[in-house]
C-alpha cells in the first residue's frame, strides 16, 4: 500500500458550507464531510449542538444562524468530548453548555491531548487557532437524560444518552415533536466512522437500536448530509452499524488466527474500501479505528489515550 500523508494533514481545501433549514426553527449546518453543527429554536432562546474547533470558524456559523435568528443562545449541548467538536464554545457566550457527565471525565483526563493530537491530525479545522481560550467545560452534565422546554408550542428537546458508542459519553438532541434528531458522531450518513476512542460492539448493537427507537425522520449525523425520511434515516442508522460489524469481523478473525495489527488493517481496508473508501475521512480515521478495536478486542475496555506521538506511530505502522 503507498505511503499516505498523515492523517488529514494534506487536507488543505475549503469546504462549502450549508446552512439547512430542517423545519420552524431547526437548523443544521453541513460543510461536505467537515463536522456538521445544529441550532434549535425557543420560544426566547436558542439551543447550539456542537461547537467546532476554535471561535474563529465557530463565529462563520453563527453568523449564518444570524441571518435567521437573533435570539440569545441560553444552551450549548456538546455532544461528545472531542476537540473539533468543544473548543469553539466561547465563541457561542451560552449561558450554559450540556454535556454527558463521561464526558466531563474524559475533558479532565484526556482533553489536552486530544487538542494536541486533533490539530495535529486536521489543521485546516483549527482556524486561527490562538483563539481558543482552552479546555472547553460542560457547566452542568447529566446521566440519562436532560430536557429543555422550548417553550410556547414548540415541545421539549430531549438530551439523551444510548450507550457507549463513538465514546463513552455521546449523547443525542431529539425533538420528538418534529421527529427531527442530531445524532452526533454516533451516526454518520455519508462519511466514513472514527472509532478510535469507540465501544465498538455495544455502539454496534444495543446504543444503536435505542437511537433508532426514536423513530427519527430526519437525522443529522456528525458528518455527511442530513438523512431525509425514515428510509433515509435508516439508511444511515444500517450503514453506520454495517461499517462497525465489518469491523469487528475482520479484526476479530485475524486476531482468532493469530495475525497482526498490520493483517488486521489490511483486511479491514479491504472489505471496507469498495463502499466506503471514497468517503470522508476513510484513510485518515480506519488505522486509529482497526488500533482501538484491536485493543477492544484484546480486553482494554478503556481506549488507550490518543496523544500526538502515539497517532504518528499507529500511523506509520499501519498507513506507512
Amino acid at each position: 500500500m503507498a505511503t499516505k500523508s498523515f492523517a488529514s494533514s494534506a487536507d488543505t481545501a475549503a469546504k462549502e458550507q450549508t446552512l439547512e433549514v430542517l423545519a420552524d426553527g431547526v437548523y443544521a449546518l453541513t460543510a461536505e464531510g467537515d463536522p456538521n453543527l445544529g441550532a434549535i429554536e425557543g420560544e426566547d432562546f436558542l439551543v447550539c449542538f456542537e461547537a467546532l474547533a476554535t471561535p474563529t470558524a465557530a463565529r462563520e456559523w453563527l453568523e449564518k444562524l444570524r441571518e435567521h435568528t437573533d435570539k440569545p443562545i441560553r444552551y450549548l449541548v456538546l455532544s461528545h468530548y472531542h476537540a473539533v467538536r468543544v473548543l469553539g464554545a466561547s465563541a457561542f457566550d451560552a449561558e450554559v453548555i450540556v454535556a454527558h457527565e463521561k464526558t466531563r471525565e474524559l475533558i479532565a483526563e484526556r482533553g489536552k491531548q486530544d487538542w494536541d493530537s486533533e490539530y495535529g491530525r486536521m489543521p485546516r479545522l483549527f482556524k486561527d487557532p490562538d483563539s481558543i481560550p482552552g479546555l472547553t467545560w460542560p457547566t452542568v452534565t447529566f446521566s440519562d437524560r436532560f430536557t429543555i422546554d422550548l417553550g410556547g408550542d414548540r415541545g421539549d428537546l430531549v438530551l439523551q444518552y444510548c450507550g457507549r458508542g463513538h465514546t463513552a459519553g455521546d449523547i443525542v438532541a431529539w425533538l420528538p415533536q418534529k421527529k427531527i434528531l442530531f445524532a452526533g458522531d454516533l451516526v454518520e450518513a455519508q462519511a466514513a466512522l472514527y472509532t478510535g476512542d469507540a465501544f465498538h460492539r455495544e455502539w454496534a448493537s444495543t446504543t444503536l437500536d435505542r437511537l433508532k427507537a426514536l423513530g427519527a425522520e430526519q437525522v443529522v449525523g456528525g458528518r455527511g448530509a442530513v438523512a431525509r425520511g425514515a428510509e433515509a434515516v435508516e439508511a444511515a442508522i444500517e450503514q453506520t452499524r454495517g461499517f462497525l460489524d465489518t469491523m469487528i469481523t475482520e479484526v476479530g478473525a485475524v486476531r482468532e488466527r493469530g495475525g497482526t495489527l498490520k493483517e488486521a488493517f489490511e483486511a479491514t481496508h479491504a472489505a471496507l474500501a469498495p463502499k466506503f473508501g471514497h468517503w470522508p475521512i476513510f484513510e485518515h480515521c480506519l488505522p486509529f479505528d482497526v488500533a482501538r478495536l484491536w485493543d477492544e478486542l484484546s480486553g482494554i475496555d478503556w481506549p488507550v489515550i490518543w496523544t500526538a506521538e502515539r497517532d504518528r506511530q499507529v500511523w506509520d505502522q499501519l498507513q506507512g
